[in-house]
């Protein structure tokens, strides 16, 4: 009997304790054979940082990195950031992990401390579900590099309420720090400059409400501010001191009408694109319209009309509807010129990231929601409450987005032992193989020369320390970028669509195939049925490439001049690398 009392009292304790020591177990069992996502992950930061650690780059001035023929070192991030700390100091996957680990403990801790600062001797009332609630925000699958970045959301707003309410600068002082070191934890393009931004507006709306200038919050501007410049000195040493014309300048951000911008936005406001998808739509979208739609007949039945856009939880709502209609206004093209025309060193720049702070909004919605069913005074919501936010964690556990790395580990080792045979997706170290490329560079005698990838993401190369001609990146010089098109045009002759995403984004520096087929699809069997290498060769010698890397053989390897150095293989990779030199 006392067992049970204790667990109808601690039933969100026991959950979330149960979903996070899952969550532990799959990854410390699997670790490098779990299955992150590739896309935008494995294929881009994991491999430059790796990359940094090899060529002794992390804390390096004035070089260049070994990828895309040599470009700045400062266009990899800082060395204080503490998601990149992780990479400096630990192996690969042990570093993604913990960098995964932080986001969930970031986002939970911070999620609670401000929880417990809004309703102060109220929290232990409303603790089942800001812990619930805090675990969900803490597990959202969005992007992993900066995943801190969007779950640490609160602790910037807990600091601002702070120094808000704070009767003396002796209080304030810590929170001054606080603000200071912030980006440790952040990141500048993805969500510094637009919480800057959030906060100019704040210090208006302030200054209107309380009939005085807020100073605190000016301040924590000027602090803020310095905090990102002095701590991600490398980004703005790009941005404001280079006079690099970069890919930024050309690249093509979408032609469409203002119905199709607003469609757009509809669209993220339902489902979130696939780098800040938060799991909102399957039970918190839904709860929170319904619970707005009562609120507000309440309120007109009452004839408290005015008391409408006093509610907090419209409010939000009309700041997440904000942030999703200048994410649609951003490919509306008249609106984006309308911006880089006020703003020139802001060209290219993403502003449609405000959509990235609804990933805190909506939770944030959903305790707001759920706070006014434990305090509806005719019916006892309380149980309905619960089982909400339950579903709510759930949905962020067990079902599949771009970036649930627990989900897709879980599937493909189910599949792998109940099906006796592997899926088409490989895991981490399956992806990277680095066995077999120790093995490669001991027998060629690898010793830095400029190498290519085909069959494959560039990032495998620069994993495993080989320096490339090719790469994902999204910002390096245009100059390059044209460069690279006179090597691959032979290829992009045949190949419509890749012609078409190379030159309007060009961020994946890759050879192509030259019929229109994805010849780096990381999957277990690549198939292709055009084995042959489509390229300026005369271009890609000029470039001092040596090495080629294919996981295809190459038929027509004799007419482009290429010797095969040999074939490799290892049981513990997945692919067959055909390793050709140029012969220069």
């Amino acid at each position: 009997m006392i067992k049970t009392n204790t667990i109808k009292k601690y039933w969100y304790l026991y959950l979330t304790g149960a979903l996070l020591a899952l969550q532990a177990a799959v990854f410390l069992v699997f670790r490098g054979e779990s299955y992150f996502q590739i896309h935008d992950n494995l294929d881009l930061f994991m491999a430059h940082y790796e990359m940094l650690k090899k060529a002794g780059l992390w804390f390096s001035q004035g070089q260049n990195a070994p990828i895309l023929h040599g470009v700045p070192r400062d266009l990899f991030g800082s060395e204080f950031l503490i998601y990149n700390l992780f990479y400096i100091l630990l192996p690969g996957v042990w570093a993604y992990l913990a960098g995964y680990a932080a986001k969930i403990a970031v986002g939970i801790i911070s999620f609670r401390l401000l929880a417990k600062d809004v309703y102060k001797d109220r929290y232990e009332q409303y603790k089942p579900i800001i812990v619930v609630i805090s675990v969900a925000f803490g597990l959202i699958p969005v992007f992993p590099t900066y995943g801190i970045a969007f779950t640490s959301v609160p602790l910037i707003v807990l600091f601002l309420r702070k120094l808000y309410f704070a009767d003396s600068f002796k209080k304030r002082l810590p929170f001054y720090i606080g603000v200071f070191l912030y980006p440790l934890l952040s990141y500048f393009s993805y969500h510094g400059f637009f919480i800057l931004s959030y906060m100019v507006v704040a210090v208006i709306i302030l200054w209107i409400k309380d009939k005085r200038f807020p100073k605190s919050t000016f301040a924590s501007i000027v602090i803020l501010s310095l905090g990102y410049i002095l701590f991600e000195y490398r980004l703005f040493k790009e941005m404001l001191l280079s006079d690099t014309v970069t890919i930024r300048t050309t690249m093509e951000h979408g032609e469409i009408s203002f119905g199709q911008a607003m469609a757009t936005a509809f669209s993220e406001f339902v489902n979130a694109s696939f780098h800040s998808e938060d799991s909102h739509t399957y039970v918190i979208l839904g709860v929170v319209l319904i619970a707005v739609v009562i609120i507000n007949i309440g309120y007109i039945k009452r004839k408290e009309s005015k008391l409408i856009l006093k509610d907090s939880i419209n409010l939000v709502l009309l700041w997440m509807i904000f942030n999703v209609l200048i994410f649609g206004l951003y490919q509306y093209a008249p609106f984006r010129h309308l911006f880089e025309t006020l703003v020139p060193p802001l060209t290219g720049f993403e502003f449609a990231r405000t959509a990235f702070f609804n990933t805190f909004l909506w939770y944030a919605e959903l305790l707001l929601v759920c706070v006014r069913m434990y305090d509806h005074a005719g019916k006892n919501l309380k149980p309905l409450a619960n089982v909400i936010v339950t579903l709510a964690v759930l949905v962020v556990m067990f079902v599949p987005q771009v970036y649930n790395d627990f989900y897709y580990t879980c599937y493909n080792q189910a599949f792998k032992i109940i099906k006796h045979r592997d899926t088409t997706y490989v895991n981490y170290n399956e992806f990277y193989s680095t066995k077999l490329f120790d093995k490669i560079i001991d027998d060629i005698d690898y010793n830095g020369e400029w190498s290519v990838a085909y069959g494959m993401h560039p990032a495998v190369l620069n994993y495993n320390g080989i320096a490339s001609v090719d790469g994902y990146l999204g910002m390096y010089s245009q100059e390059y970028k044209e460069k690279w098109t006179s090597i691959i045009e032979p290829a992009l002759e045949g190949s419509p669509s890749l012609k078409s995403y190379f030159e309007g984004w060009g961020a994946r520096v890759s050879l192509y195939s030259g019929s229109d087929e994805n010849t780096y699809a990381p999957l277990r069997n690549l198939e292709v049925t055009d084995k042959r290498l489509i390229v300026n060769m005369d271009g890609l010698k000029s470039l001092d490439c040596k090495y080629i890397f294919s996981r295809i053989e190459l038929s027509n390897a004799s007419e482009l001049g290429l010797s095969l150095i040999g074939t490799y293989t290892d049981e513990s990779s997945p692919y067959t690398i055909y390793v050709y030199d140029t012969g220069i």
